[in-house]
């Protein structure tokens, strides 16, 4: 297996990579990374360079080799999945909740409540819902966001918002924030390291799915 761990976890959020590979060792994945690792090309489709996408396409396209890709990247997910030729690839949600299922990975659950944010490439685009919070649910409840599912609110990050109208993908992640707070809940999780990142605030820890298991899971350190 090839962890593809997505530029923004790569390069900004090199927590999530930590949390994902520390998962990953615990129940036993044999895998590797790519130390050379290109952008998947899903910030160039989505702002129509499609001409240096393709070539982005096709260059992973030569490396991956066959291998089932997983990725932390609910962008990149998407991209492998709908974007390149016979890339047999898995999110990172998909494989822990399978890893959960077959033992292989345990955490002990807590009395208390967490809410989830659905990232538009998992959810809506890819309609990837119940895996991320059945892995959730191993170790706290949910309380849903008044918009949750398909109906989910952008995080504000996507589709190049963030880099040509920051304010506009400000004011969005406050929007949601907001409703994160008004569940009553101390964390936001989302599946996505673009979202996190700009979910991120000073009055609610935000996390991304791997870095709470590995932080509230009660994982056993000496594994």
């Amino acid at each position: 297996m090839l962890y593809f761990r997505g530029c923004t976890a790569r390069e900004k959020q090199p927590s999530i990579q930590d949390a994902t590979e520390k998962l990953l060792n615990l129940a036993g994945v044999d895998y590797h990374i790519l130390e050379d690792e290109s952008c998947c090309g899903s910030v160039l489709l989505r702002t129509g360079f499609l001409k240096d996408a393709e070539e982005l396409i096709k260059k992973n396209s030569e490396v991956f080799n066959d291998e089932t890709v997983l990725t932390s990247c609910a962008g990149c997910y998407k991209t492998f999945k709908e974007d390149y030729v016979n890339i047999d690839v898995i999110h990172v949600s998909q494989l822990l909740r399978q890893l959960i299922a077959e033992g292989r990975l345990e955490f002990s659950k807590k009395d208390f409540n967490v809410t989830y944010h659905d990232s538009c490439h998992l959810g809506r685009h890819m309609e990837i819902f119940d895996d991320p919070r059945s892995v959730i649910e191993s170790v706290a409840d949910i309380v849903e966001m008044e918009n949750n599912h398909e109906n989910s609110l952008c995080c504000g990050a996507g589709g190049g918002v963030k880099s040509a109208y920051p304010e506009i993908a400000d004011e969005l992640a406050k929007s949601r924030i907001n409703q994160a707070k008004d569940t009553g809940c101390e964390i936001l999780i989302a599946a996505c390291p673009f979202c996190k990142l700009n979910l991120e605030n000073d009055d609610l820890e935000v996390l991304d799915l791997t870095e709470f298991l590995v932080k509230y899971g009660g994982l056993d350190e000496e594994k």
